[in-house]
């Protein structure tokens, strides 16, 4: 069985013959091939390059085009500082004023730089391991678009006071999100991740009455194009859980303060969950034994449709005998 017939059997309910590994990748990769996290979200060359290697180098079972959540944001006109080990830094937030909502288009894919850039890493990744590893695409979800355009803090201010300019911006940007999705589809992705990340901050409340909605028509559209979804809201999700459930994902990840036996007792047997090893005390603190000990408690809990991974995204400075020790837990 080969990686991607292993994730297909776990996400159908099928026979499999191991656990399936997925970790989040991104800085960690870069400084394996001997680059800097900037040129690994920058340069689609780089980025290709150090997915390959840790994908070889772990036997993962996926390979990902995640790189850092500035990618729509930057072609709908958002200016950037880029520091070598870090993430971009917003020069100043796109929607500053709700007059600027109504001047926010979306973006045409072959026009575009950084969607098309990651575009053009998806098929290179289909190329080279499409046939045997599933491949996936990102996108930002809903919400976690908005706060990138307008601050987390606006935004949560927004969905409080004015739900309204949240509500007019999503239109805009889930129909962008679905291209996006849509074009990584098309060139060789079988998965989409959606990031969601603000979205931990707000209530169930309003989770429900204003990004489910949306968050559901993202994934229904990407299924409809033939492809799976995964939801990646990290931080504390417990009190979103039950209506992320509800989104039609095919995978939801988990981070780590989501305690996994609970989350399996509140989503049921059928919806696959992904994680949840605390990626900072275990991965990059602990010792080959407790990542072990932790992957080992994450599969016995998890039950039949799950995937092993980290909480969140591999920290930079991971010692390689704990990837190696999370890695044998699924052998």
């Amino acid at each position: 069985m080969n990686p991607k017939e292993r994730i297909d059997a776990i996400m159908n309910g099928q026979p499999y013959d191991r656990s399936a590994v997925t970790p989040i990748f991104m800085a960690w990769a870069a400084h394996f091939v001997g680059h800097s996290y900037r040129d690994y979200y920058l340069n689609g060359e780089v980025l290709v390059k150090a997915q390959l290697a840790v994908v070889r180098e772990f036997q993962l079972d996926q390979i990902s085009a995640i790189s850092d959540p500035w990618r729509e944001a930057a072609d709908f006109g958002m200016e950037f500082e880029y520091p070598e080990q870090g993430v971009g830094k917003p020069v100043q937030y796109l929607i500053q004023t709700p007059a600027d909502i109504h001047k926010l288009k979306s973006v045409k894919i072959q026009d575009s730089r950084r969607m098309l850039q990651r575009v053009q890493s998806v098929q290179a990744m289909a190329a080279a391991v499409g046939a045997t590893h599933s491949v996936l695409g990102w996108v930002e979800g809903p919400f976690a678009e908005y706060a990138d355009l307008r601050g987390v803090e606006n935004a949560l201010i927004d969905l409080m006071d004015r739900p309204e300019l949240f509500q007019e911006t999503g239109i805009v940007l889930v129909r962008n999100a679905i291209d996006f999705a849509i074009a990584q589809i098309q060139a060789g992705a079988d998965m989409i991740g959606i990031g969601d990340a603000a979205a931990s901050l707000i209530g169930p409340d309003l989770y429900e009455q204003y990004v489910l909605p949306m968050e559901i028509q993202l994934i229904d559209a990407i299924h409809d194009a033939g492809g799976c979804v995964k939801l990646h809201i990290c931080g504390n999700i417990n009190n979103i859980l039950l209506f992320m459930a509800r989104t039609g994902a095919d995978i939801i990840d988990l981070d780590w303060m989501v305690p996994l036996d609970e989350a399996r007792q509140k989503v049921g047997p059928n919806i696959v969950l992904c994680g949840n090893i605390n990626p900072t005390e275990i991965m990059l603190q602990g010792t080959p034994q407790q990542v072990a000990e932790a992957a080992n408690e994450c599969l016995q809990k998890g039950g039949r449709r799950f995937i092993l991974m980290p909480g969140c995204e591999v920290p930079p400075g991971t010692p390689i005998e704990n990837l190696r020790a999370l890695c044998a837990a699924i052998l």
